[in-house]
């Protein structure tokens, strides 16, 4: 059933080559810069649909499991989209319409599951994709949720903790009719966090009752799961840990990293690669860049950042431009920030041997395929960044049974999750003999379409 790897990625290459002039001149629904991204990152996210690069990829493994036309379009086409305006009154008296969307892809294997962001740069598109690549994460973890996103058109930073807060239940009151304990569950995403998580769940409750199981990423004293606020950074270090045992390359200590992004996930998988011995030779944020060959304290530079110190002002490494980061020679790359970030510009510059991508989306589909020419390995994001969704999955199953798990538990499960969810991707990629990124999918794939199928289409 499979085909061969020099099929699947001349395939690739010559669909990636007659793609490219389509995903060109993705308009964006809303605009303005968040602050600190910078322009040439905006720059790109214009010139390529987010959709269109995640149905790439998608399209490597249906080629590869040879899936008929009428299945792909199934499977590719979100079960709904829903666009809704926000209107605010200002502290200053202004009246404010905010965009805001959710997008449910796939609902087969169980609730809808994503996160909710907060960005200027959200658009339809956008959501599209991240809800699309929630289906397909939480079937490689093989946890029993199904995929969606939402977002809001706005810069958080740009309103009060008054007006972000009635934003916020705004939302809830627009979408409830979607949402719920067990129809789609919203999480933390870009710009959100446990402060949001509290107003959803107090809202929804208001209409529905008490139900903590509405939201995940929720406070530790509300209902939260332990272990939540560390669970992609540290997912993320285990995805590492099995690759080096996989390729024979040893332990993560005394092994070089680059960090693209010090927010949650950034800076976690920084701090648990530091007390593993691992050395941390450069990592940016928005605003800056500091590098170390030597290895940056990360204890000390996170107490920094927590003090409202800039990243740049940490006198512990050389001061970089942001974009430089990513050709920093290392051993594995970590881009843990926004999509889109190594691209056909820049892939050939890459100084490192793997890249880990914490991010969702970081790696464009021409840049994906300079890579494989490169023989750089790539760890998926669909796969690498699930510790967020399945210890998210741990929160609603603690709520639902109202009993809450210790940090060590949480943490050991999680590590079991991630151990065997990479086995799985890792005996296709060898058997099959394709990329892992292709392997990620063919598995997500697989237990989706199994999941429709066995329901049936009545």
């Amino acid at each position: 059933m499979a085909i061969a790897l020099k099929r699947l990625q001349g395939a690739a290459g010559a669909a990636l080559a007659r793609q490219l002039p389509s995903l060109l001149g993705g308009a964006q629904q809303c605009f303005g810069n968040a602050a600190g991204v910078g322009s040439d990152v905006q720059q790109r996210r214009t010139k390529m649909s987010h959709s269109e690069a995640t149905n790439f990829f998608l399209m490597e493994a249906l080629e590869h499991l040879e899936y008929p036309k009428r299945l792909r379009k199934l499977l590719l086409t979100p079960e709904r989209e829903v666009a809704v305006e926000l209107a605010l009154l200002r502290d200053n008296g202004e009246v404010a319409t905010f965009n805001a969307y959710r997008v449910q892809h796939d609902n087969s294997r169980g609730p809808y599951k994503g996160g909710l962001r907060f960005h200027p740069n959200v658009d339809l598109d956008d959501v599209r994709s991240l809800a699309s690549l929630m289906t397909w994460k939480t079937a490689v973890m093989d946890i029993p949720f199904g995929g969606a996103k939402g977002g809001v058109c706005v810069d958080p930073l740009e309103l009060s903790e008054r007006e972000l807060e009635i934003l916020t239940r705004k939302l809830v009151q627009a979408l409830r009719p979607i949402l719920g304990t067990y129809e789609d569950i919203p999480a933390p995403d870009m710009n959100t966090g446990a402060r949001e998580m509290a107003w959803i769940f107090d809202e929804y409750t208001k209409f529905a009752g008490f139900s903590p199981g509405i939201v995940t990423g929720k406070p530790v004293w509300l209902h939260g799961s332990l272990g939540r606020e560390a669970a992609t950074g540290r997912g993320t270090v285990f995805a590492i840990r099995e690759l080096f045992k996989a390729q024979g390359l040893g332990e993560i200590k005394n092994k070089s990293f680059v960090i693209q992004g010090f927010g949650n996930v950034g800076s976690w998988a920084a701090q648990i690669l530091y007390e593993m011995g691992g050395r941390v030779v450069a990592v940016s944020d928005a605003f800056g860049a500091v590098a170390n060959e030597h290895g940056l304290e990360i204890p000390e530079l996170r107490r920094h950042l927590a003090d409202k110190h800039s990243l740049a002002s940490f006198s512990g490494g050389v001061v970089m431009p942001t974009e430089n980061v990513l050709t920093v020679p290392c051993d594995v790359l970590i881009p843990a920030a926004i999509g889109g970030v190594i691209t056909g510009d820049n892939a050939a510059d890459l100084q490192c041997k793997i890249v880990v991508e914490a991010a969702n989306g970081p790696t464009t589909p021409e840049a994906d395929q300079i890579l494989r020419q490169r023989n750089i390995t790539v760890l998926p994001d669909i796969y690498t960044n699930g510790g967020g969704v399945t210890v998210s999955f741990f929160e609603w199953v603690q709520n639902l049974q109202n009993f809450k798990w210790s940090e060590e538990e949480v943490n050991s499960k999680l590590d079991r999750v991630m151990v065997e969810a990479f086995q799985g991707i890792w005996e296709l990629h060898v058997e099959d003999k394709i990329p892992l990124r292709v392997a990620a999918f063919v598995k997500a794939l697989q237990r989706v379409t199994r999941a429709r199928v066995h329901r049936g289409f009545d």
